[in-house]
């Protein structure tokens, strides 16, 4: 159930965060999104991407359904691009894919199961078929928490790495039993991947979240380790200019650092923000109602289990039979031993993995201004950073310019979620209803 890998953790915490009113005269005053301009009238499973095209064209990454569309300026559908059935020539693929601005008006669609990009012209057609980068980035060059991926002006694509781990802590010459759980590393990499030479470079680096692991042992010596789910994640955020400049948005102070295609570092003034101070009973208040949050939509089937989702993270067997129901088989190390992972985001029909949550004590003491995943950029550059302040019940996003520098904050209507931005001031909205998903354009003002 991929359907809401990211809309679950934005409506899990506008559940359980602060409804809290600031009134501050350093702040920009909180309006309204625009009028709503046109609604789809066919409802999709999911949205976890749109590029726009001109004259109000859309392309449109219904993840859960596993399908790519194309519609007219009315929202209606024009053309199925990819699917998964015979009535069209290309497969849309068995895993999740994702969309990524190409040259001009094309377009390339991430297919993780064949480690291919497909090449969708602005007609919406696929014209070519392309090489992925490296097997082990596939994942994170759909989009969602891990960023946008995009290209530069100078046609590099750039995308956040995979961390680089151990998978687990062995004893003194690689020899025995695992001693503990995988060693997750607190920060990850931006890359640039050269199509034409198939060379990667790394950029830079930026926070990431704190992963905590607990290992279990079985009765039959099989070591099980799991993560612990953290409602309120402290990380980084990053996206890509328009002019190929990285935006590296800093939580521990709330700045933004501007990194050119040159190499130059920028850091921007702090931004105005209302910070909101947690109580150690005000810690114990946020995860007892997270829990509650999380585990009501997770008995709905509305909570997704992929990377970085909150189903309880990575359950990994060690020792048990290589290849079994919902594993990959890797290579022991020097014990001969198979290794066979298990991700819980695949359980078993009606089963769900248990819920681990964080202590409160490991809350921070502020609320985070922002969670990671949380950037976006419009087509004038500038950055829409979904906060966590909370008014009337609904997210507060601040509009950053080019400078970083705080020119706007904005709300949108209830039950939406920004999905990305068109020509002319056009914004695009999912709109949750039920299980379903209805695609809106609005304008900015």
């Amino acid at each position: 159930m991929k359907k809401f890998s990211s809309f679950a953790m934005v409506f899990a915490v506008s559940v359980v965060a602060s409804t809290r009113t600031y009134s501050q005269s350093s702040l920009p005053p909180v309006r309204q999104l625009g009028p709503v301009t046109a609604v789809a009238k066919d409802s999709l499973s999911a949205v976890a991407g749109i590029r726009a095209l001109p004259n109000g064209r859309l392309l449109v990454n219904d993840i859960r359904s596993r399908r790519v569309l194309l519609l007219d300026s009315t929202l209606s559908v024009v053309t199925v691009v990819a699917d998964t059935t015979s009535a069209t020539a290309n497969a849309y693929g068995v895993r999740p894919g994702g969309l990524i601005p190409f040259r001009g008006d094309s377009t390339l669609f991430v297919d993780p199961a064949s480690l291919s990009m497909l090449l969708i012209d602005a007609n919406g057609k696929i014209v070519r078929v392309m090489s992925a980068p490296r097997a082990q980035d596939i994942g994170f060059l759909i989009g969602g928490p891990f960023g946008a991926p995009g290209f530069d002006p100078s046609g590099k694509l750039v995308y956040r790495a995979p961390p680089n781990f151990q998978a687990f802590a062995r004893a003194p010459g690689g020899s025995g039993a695992p001693l503990g759980p995988p060693a997750i590393p607190e920060s990850a990499a931006i890359v640039r991947f050269d199509l034409a030479s198939r060379k990667v470079d790394t950029v830079t680096f930026f926070r990431t979240p704190k992963i905590v692991m607990n290992v279990s042992r079985s009765p039959d010596g099989n070591m099980r380790v799991m993560s612990q789910f953290n409602p309120l994640p402290q990380g980084d955020d990053w996206a890509l200019l328009p002019d190929g400049t990285i935006a590296l948005v800093r939580t521990r102070d709330y700045h933004v650092d501007f990194l050119s295609p040159d190499g130059k570092l920028t850091s921007a003034p702090k931004v105005p923000y209302p910070w909101e101070r947690l109580t150690d009973s005000g810690k114990v208040a946020f995860i007892d109602s997270a829990r509650v949050a999380i585990e009501k939509q997770r008995a709905s089937g509305q909570f997704g289990f992929g990377p970085g989702g909150g189903g309880g993270g990575v359950q990994v067997t060690v020792g048990g039979p290589a290849g079994g129901p919902g594993g990959a088989t890797r290579a022991g190390g020097a014990d001969g031993a198979n290794r066979t992972v298990t991700t819980v985001g695949a359980p078993a029909p009606g089963q769900l993995p248990p819920l681990q949550m964080i202590p409160a004590t490991d809350l921070p003491d502020y609320r985070p201004a922002f969670l990671p995943g949380a950037t976006r950029v419009d087509t004038d550059g500038n950055l829409w950073i979904r906060t966590t302040q909370n008014v009337d019940g609904r997210p507060v996003y601040n509009v950053l310019n080019r400078k970083g520098e705080l020119v706007d904050r904005v709300q949108l209507p209830a039950n939406r979620v920004l999905v990305g931005f068109g020509e002319g001031g056009a914004v695009y909205l999912a709109v949750l209803e039920g299980r379903n998903v209805v695609l809106e354009r609005a304008r900015v003002r």
